[in-house]
């Protein structure tokens, strides 16, 4: 068999954007040095999806796997973002329910991988059975999954507290933790079980447990020791993938948004226009939208903010802006409650900096674009990336009271107004610029996704030899 003959490899990303768009960018990737792809989800979630290039159609089958009927999941929800924070839970278990027709699709499709997300414990010991070469691919970066334990330690960590120390496996110094705040919320619903739910931990556990491999959204020149700890521990190959920065297919549905964000830029001074968005998951409590926004507005910046007022398709808290707020920054700030062309407006002049919740894949799309970076953490690994990128002095987190999160409308101005535009935050937008050179360079990328594949081709060769 020659070594560079056609793969098919099968990808069962989680049921999130932020898993999803990182899964379908690889995906991408592959399919244009000749493999074939089957992108495995549900029927909405695939209809959502970024339209592919029309070259790369023909080699990425999207399987529409329908979503089982779970209690207290609501008829449609096929996405974290479709649901509450606390209704999450219901979607793991209806994404569980896949395992039966993600079995019938395996044996009829015969992929030589799969590459599947941290959440479907049950798919190693599937794989295996089925005779196909699994892999863990990692939206996370390699600091997040060591921050996890290895199988075959037992856990210590029984508190949030123990949660904001490095865990004792971590051989070298660092200070990445998780703060109080998070750690709670981390504890909350990631790590101690609920009912009957099986907990995010205990998934990961499994995943890292059984996969042949670890794939890892990174790169070594950013986190080697990191990368080459995740090998000691668990003792398999593990594959930096590179960063994956979003490519755009624009197929002219979004030209008319981009044209009036566009033209509101354009009359901005070059560098000074803060960015704000959460993601499609984090949504603010009041408290924490209302400092936001006056803190925005003390900071005498331009801004434009892509507002999420509710999460899931039934919120009952819708959050609102302070009184009077829009009317008084008029011309100065949008705020947008609809879709925005994040990509575009980062890659616009007049934005100088991006106050974001620091979820891996709008990190790499504001580096790729040499934008400085404020952070606002709200959910899961968010403290994990903040710790590196701030031990990495990459980014600026806002002052917050450690353990409730709060935060002030004065840190905010202050924050922004010292990472955009003051001379003591120079080191930051310095930091962006040389990091795009990393972050966004598409050759580096090319050849780790090389790498990769001669890894997947080379495993199955000797399987077949």
């Amino acid at each position: 068999m020659a070594d560079n003959f056609q793969l098919h490899v099968a990808m069962f990303p989680w049921l999130a954007f932020g898993h999803m768009i990182p899964y379908l960018e690889l995906a991408k990737l592959i399919a244009q040095k000749g493999h074939k792809i089957s992108f495995i989800s549900t029927p909405r979630n695939i209809d959502r999806l970024p339209k592919l290039p029309p070259h790369l159609s023909p080699l990425i089958n999207l399987v529409k796997l329908p979503l089982p009927r779970i209690d207290n999941l609501l008829e449609g929800a096929e996405v974290t973002s479709d649901v509450r924070y606390e209704e999450v839970k219901y979607l793991k278990l209806a994404y569980d329910g896949l395992k039966e027709p993600l079995t019938t699709f395996l044996e009829t499709s015969h992929p030589d991988w799969i590459l599947y997300d941290f959440l479907p414990y049950w798919l190693p010991e599937l794989a295996s059975r089925l005779g196909i070469s699994n892999g863990f691919f990692s939206i996370f970066i390699a600091a997040m999954v060591a921050y996890v334990k290895p199988p075959y330690l037992v856990e210590y960590r029984t508190t949030p507290e123990d949660f904001t120390v490095p865990p004792k496996w971590i051989p070298f110094p660092t200070t990445v933790a998780f703060r109080l705040f998070e750690a709670l919320k981390l504890f909350n619903h990631s790590v101690s079980a609920e009912e009957s739910h099986v907990t995010d931990v205990y998934r990961l556990e499994k995943v890292l447990k059984g996969c042949d491999m670890i794939a890892v959204r990174g790169c070594k020149e950013f986190e080697p020791e990191w990368l080459q700890l995740l090998e000691e521990l668990h003792g398999k190959p593990v594959l930096p993938v590179g960063f994956l920065p979003t490519t755009e297919y624009d197929a002219g549905e979004e030209t008319e948004t981009w044209r009036s964000v566009k033209e509101w830029l354009d009359k901005q001074e070059k560098g000074k226009v803060v960015y704000v968005a959460f993601g499609s998951e984090a949504k603010p409590s009041q408290d924490e939208l209302t400092e936001i926004a006056l803190g925005l507005e003390l900071s005498g910046l331009p801004f434009f903010w892509v507002l999420k007022k509710r999460r899931g398709l039934v919120d009952t808290e819708p959050i609102e802006l302070p009184d009077g707020f829009e009317e008084r920054t008029k011309g100065r700030g949008i705020v947008c409650t609809t879709w925005a062309p994040q990509l575009k407006i980062l890659g616009h002049d007049a934005v100088g900096g991006f106050l974001t919740h620091s979820g891996w894949s709008s990190v790499v799309e504001a580096l790729q674009n040499q934008r400085a970076l404020v952070l606002l953490t709200f959910l899961a690994d968010q403290g994990v990336n903040a710790r590196v990128l701030e031990e990495k002095k990459i980014a600026y987190s806002i002052p917050r009271n450690d353990s409730d999160g709060s935060f002030t409308r004065d840190s905010v101005a202050e924050s922004l107004r010292m990472v955009i535009v003051e001379e003591e935050g120079k080191l930051y937008r310095d930091k962006a610029r040389e990091m795009s050179s990393l972050f966004g360079d598409r050759d580096r990328q090319d050849r780790y996704v090389d790498n990769l594949l001669g890894y997947l081709q080379s495993h199955i060769k000797q399987l077949t030899s």
